[in-house]
Order: C-alpha cells, then structure tokens, then sequence
C-alpha cells in the first residue's frame, strides 16, 4: 500500500529535531541550488597563484568569511529574518543585489536564490514565502529568501546563521579541495579549522545594524570580476 503525505509541514510542530532537520536539509550539497557550480572568485585566485597550499586556502576563506560576502550576506540574511512586509523585504533584496561586485557574484546570488525558492515552495511551503515570489526575479538573491524561509518556518536565527556560514565555508573548502588540489583529509583540516570563526561571525551577523553590512575583501572582489574573462574554468565564479 502506497502511503502519500498525511500531515502537510506547515502544521508540524517546530520541534529542536524538526529545525535540525531543516536546516541539514536546506543547506545540504543535494538541496537543488547549484552551489557546488561556483567558486566565489577561488578559481582565479588558484590561477593566479595566490591559494597554492593548506594555508594560503585559509587565508582566502577567512578572509572571505569575515571580511567579504560571508558576513556581509549572513547580516543581510538576519535582516531579512527580521522583515515585517514585503516592502522591507525588497529594499534589503535591492541593497543585497547592489552589495555585489561583480556580475558573476549577482549571478551566483540570484540563481541560488530563485532555485532555493522554487524547490522550498514545493517541498516546504509557507504563505510568506509569496513575499519573495512577488520580487522581481533578479531580486530573489539567496541570503534574502533564506531568512525570509526560516522566518516562516520559525527557525531560530543564531542557529540558521551558523548553518547558513558552515555551508558556505564547506562549499569554499570543496572548491579548494578540487582546484589547488587539496587532499581531502587537508579539507576536513580546513573545516575543522574554521569552527570557532564561523561561530564569531554568526554571532556578529545576528547582532550587526544594517548600516555595518558591507565588505573589505577586495582581493575577493577583484577575483570574481577577473574570473569572468578567465580563459579556462571549472566553476561559474
């Protein structure tokens, strides 16, 4: 006997194992955002010979993490949590969009952020997550959609912050991994490494006004504008 679905999720109680469950789900390398296609400007900063090694790799994610989009977005993200109106919600989206410099950053951001739309409102529905399909589709950048998703599921923000910036670490770990190459007990090296910042950081994000949001990684910048003429390449930015 075949057994179809027979408590819809909106009505499930937000328990400590359902918000694990969502989030581990969310943020996932199988969730269907594409995020393994992108390098966040890695690539041409492997090509160039600037991440050649184990420490050179720390150094570009950390950098990365806290100084770049790894912040800037976790702020955007906590903010967006917090909107009370669709109207709130497209001015961060707008700023979000602005925030990126380069046009394979927009396009990583805004790919990731439709996908993660679309396969959220067919799995785990809610009705604010019509908030987000109202925006212009360019809008729909990915730390926007995501705290507006957790909000509805009332996911607790410090948690999805942490979760939010491990998967962003370990998809710039995977990059390195495959791009310097790094083995992948040196991954997991990395990983572990980047345990306690990304705890500081998320920490950060959750209590930082909007006017803090913004980034000093400009190497991290540069990278992404240079990769777009990089003449061969693995990933998307």
């Amino acid at each position: 006997m075949r057994r179809g679905i027979a408590t819809p999720i909106t009505t499930l109680m937000i328990t400590d194992a359902a918000i694990r469950y969502r989030l581990l789900t969310w943020f996932s390398p199988a969730y269907p955002v594409g995020a393994y296609t992108y390098s966040h400007g890695l690539e041409w900063a492997v090509e160039r010979g600037d991440v050649c090694d184990l420490r050179s790799a720390y150094d570009w994610i950390e950098g990365v993490l806290s100084a770049g989009a790894g912040r800037s977005d976790a702020v955007l993200l906590a903010h967006a949590w917090r909107a009370e109106s669709p109207e709130q919600l497209s001015s961060l989206a707008e700023l979000a969009r602005a925030l990126a410099p380069s046009s394979e950053r927009r396009l990583e951001s805004s790919t990731q952020g439709r996908a993660f739309l679309d396969v959220t409102e067919a799995a785990w529905p809610g009705p604010r997550l019509a908030w987000a399909r109202a925006l212009p589709v360019a809008l729909r950048v990915h730390p926007i959609v995501v705290g507006l998703a957790a909000a509805a599921h009332e996911l607790p923000l410090a948690t999805v912050l942490e979760a939010w910036l491990q998967a962003f670490v370990a998809n710039l770990v995977s990059a390195a991994v495959r791009l310097v190459p790094l083995g992948q007990t040196d991954g997991q090296r990395l990983q572990a490494a980047f345990e306690a910042r990304v705890m500081h950081v998320a920490d950060q994000a959750q209590h930082a006004p909007l006017d803090e949001v913004g980034g000093m990684a400009l190497l991290a910048d540069i990278a992404s504008m240079n990769h777009e003429t990089q003449y061969t390449r693995l990933f998307r930015s």
